[in-house]
């Protein structure tokens, strides 16, 4: 099968479609309109196989959490998802593997409402470049840099239990079926929180989503707001598979640094906290509060009010 063909047939005939998308796959550019007083966000990622993911992950799942992963940078900024492009290297032509492939972007693709407009096929170890575009209300973007002192900080779902669904698919960890099916399909299907980081743009100060953990991400924020940070780790929001299959310690290294949770954390002012309420109890998703922002340039981790160190358990997620 030749590129043109690859590309018509498994990825141009599924291609969700929008109103605002003027020309897509087929020519050199795509042409699109943007909406009045919208200013576009764009993000870019790029999974190699072997560095970001396993050659036996089940394709439908890398489809899908190839997009997933850059619409939680949307989702981080407030906006909305609206194009993206696809650049694919493969080392050959498998129709089972690109069937099952996208029909799992596709299925993220239609969900988020986000339109395939262009790409590039090549040959060669497989890697998968998505750069997604989204808009937001011109002045409303959030950013990390608005963090300010005595502003509350947040995060949305639960933390840990990609990371430790990667252990289980490794091997390196056990748990009961139920709570081990409920793990790796947080690692495979993550959830970028879309209409969260919407909800959050006239309340939030700051924001970031969590792709490196918790303790790598929050610094990011930290730096570029330029202040300090004391997190309790006892207000970590924890699911219940994780507490069922690891020690508490262990659960609270896994959601301080395991990373891939690809959830939203976030500070709010004092005076936005009631608002905060009611705004993300119509998204239905949830959160916890877990700190605040503080003097300094220092981040602070305490437990029972006393200063905390996590427990190093010797994992390593994919980058």
């Amino acid at each position: 099968m030749k590129e043109f063909q690859l590309i018509e047939h498994f990825f141009a005939k599924q291609a969700q479609s929008r109103r605002d998308v003027e020309l897509g796959i087929g020519d050199d550019c795509a042409l699109v309109t943007p909406a009045l007083n919208k200013s576009i966000a764009i993000s870019c990622d790029t999974l190699v196989e072997n560095v970001h993911f396993y050659p036996d992950i089940p394709p439908k799942a890398l489809g899908y959490k190839s997009l997933a992963v850059n619409l939680s940078d949307l989702a981080s900024m407030g906006a909305e998802p609206a194009w993206m492009t696809l650049a694919l290297t493969l080392p050959e032509v498998d129709e089972q593997w690109l069937t099952s492939y996208s029909a799992g972007l596709f299925e993220a693709a239609e969900y988020y409402n986000i339109a395939l407009v262009g790409g590039d096929t090549t040959r060669g170890p497989r890697s998968i470049t998505i750069t997604v575009n989204g808009q937001v209300q011109a002045g409303t973007g959030l950013t990390r840099s608005g963090a300010r002192i005595g502003d509350w900080i947040y995060v949305t779902g639960t933390l840990g239990d990609s990371a430790l669904g990667l252990d289980l698919i490794r091997g390196n960890r056990a748990s009961s079926p139920e709570d081990a099916d409920f793990l790796i399909n947080r690692h495979y299907y993550p959830t970028p929180r879309v209409l969260a980081g919407q909800a959050l743009r006239t309340l939030a100060s700051s924001a970031i989503d969590l792709s490196d953990g918790l303790l790598s991400d929050i610094q990011h924020l930290l730096k570029q707001s330029g202040i300090g940070a004391t997190i309790d780790v006892d207000l970590l929001p924890l699911s219940a598979s994780l507490k069922n299959s690891v020690t508490q310690e262990e659960a609270l290294s896994y959601a301080l640094t395991g990373g891939e949770d690809y959830e939203l954390l976030f500070s709010v002012p004092e005076a936005q906290k009631g608002a905060l309420e009611i705004a993300l109890a119509n998204t239905g998703v949830s959160f916890a509060q877990i700190g605040q922002i503080s003097t300094g340039d220092k981040l602070k981790l305490l437990r029972d009010g006393q200063p905390y160190t996590p427990i190093n358990i010797g994992f390593e997620h994919f980058s």
